[in-house]
């Protein structure tokens, strides 16, 4: 049997991590600055998350939902505590496509309607209405097509108000990256989500801050919803909350009440996913890395945006993006090649960071060294 062939794949085979260096089978040591999409919030293989994980493994990996498993309580007031959401309700689920298909169709139940606005250059997943909300068509299914997903430009007030003015009977939620990962790290604009969160109010919309990529520390507020200075109704989490163990979730807030079978898993929520995800949140609190993340990010951002040849240097914490003109086309590829460091991409022409949030400033001076190195080779 053959793996289904749907990734590019570099040949590279990566046999062991620790913090923000990977090495792979030949002994070659490279600085990951792709956390693999996000997902490394705490560095590679962090000693107190693998004792965690290591202890529940001798006690019990999984049960279902059908008992109670006092660790989803212990992760919930954690994460309400860290968050400085504690009113909110935490449902646990595997993987943020799983996370958002819960928050649209729990926002369906509470509103009774079937529209959904989201917005150009979106990703929310691939499941069937979380890839019918993002904007794609490369990833839509003719079996995903529906016409409840209303899409409309990034950061455009007057757009959003008009569709309001015109549907508002029928929007059940407005979903939202706090700044688009697969887009290309582009930032919601404060004012707009604050728009956002005053028109869900008026019109009884419910308002989904996907946090699924930008939130759990990246940017340097737990939520990047939280620069705005509003709430959301449903936050999505995934990526960075169990630093590769997969689990995900939805806190939601008071005013929408539970049912029961109203949403449910298998394995979201099960012992050995709720332990690594508490090791995280208490790496993020004790090696106070949300503010690290805004200093070393701000390294980056400023030592990047000195650099002529590189375009629009934007984000916020350790999510950055920049532009590469055509000329340095090959940049990534020299970077991951010649100078031993993974970044991320978004089509056309956007590298993104998404580097450990314990990442060292000695790794980003490193990797500065590096772009320009790589840039001076390209450009010769």
């Amino acid at each position: 049997m053959n793996l289904f062939d749907v990734y590019p794949i570099n040949d590279i085979t990566i046999v062991k991590a620790k913090g923000s260096y990977v090495w792979d089978d030949k002994g070659e040591q490279y600085l990951d600055l792709y956390g693999g999409h996000a997902v490394i919030s705490i560095g590679h293989t962090h000693p107190h998350w693998v004792q965690r994980i290591e202890e529940q493994l001798e006690k019990i990996a999984f049960y279902s939902n059908s008992i109670r498993i006092p660790l989803q309580t212990e992760l919930a007031e954690k994460l309400g505590r860290i968050s400085n959401k504690p009113d909110y309700q935490l449902f646990l689920c595997n993987s943020g496509a799983e996370a958002n298909e819960n928050a649209l169709k729990l926002a369906s139940f509470h509103t009774g309607r079937k529209k959904i606005i989201a917005f150009s250059k979106s990703f929310h997943g691939r499941t069937s209405l979380a890839v019918a909300a993002t904007d794609n068509k490369n990833y839509v299914a003719p079996v995903n097509e529906t016409d409840n997903v209303i899409f409309l430009p990034f950061n455009d007030e007057d757009a959003l108000e008009a569709c309001f003015k015109k549907n508002s009977a029928q929007i059940a939620a407005v979903i939202i990256e706090g700044i688009q990962g697969v887009g290309g790290i582009n930032i919601a604009d404060d004012d707009f989500l604050r728009a956002i969160r005053t028109l869900c109010t008026k019109h009884g919309a419910v308002y989904i801050a996907d946090s699924v990529q930008c939130g759990y520390g990246r940017s340097g507020k737990f939520f990047s919803h939280d620069f705005a200075g509003v709430n959301a109704d449903i936050y999505t989490m995934a990526k960075g909350m169990g630093n590769g163990f997969p689990v995900a979730g939805i806190i939601v807030a008071p005013q929408i009440k539970p049912k029961h079978f109203q949403l449910g898993t298998t394995f979201g929520g099960n012992h050995l996913a709720c332990a690594a995800a508490l090791a995280v949140l208490e790496i993020i609190e004790e090696e106070k890395l949300m503010g690290n993340a805004v200093m070393v990010g701000k390294y980056l951002r400023d030592e990047l945006s000195a650099i002529s040849e590189l375009d629009n240097v934007r984000g916020r914490g350790l999510m950055i993006g920049f532009d590469v003109p055509e000329s340095l086309k090959d940049l990534r590829k020299n970077l991951l090649w010649e100078q031993k460091i993974f970044t991320g991409e978004a089509k056309p022409n956007v590298i993104r960071l998404l580097p450990s949030l314990a990442l060292k400033k000695r790794d980003a001076e490193q990797f500065i060294d590096s772009i320009k190195e790589s840039i001076s080779a390209l450009s010769a």
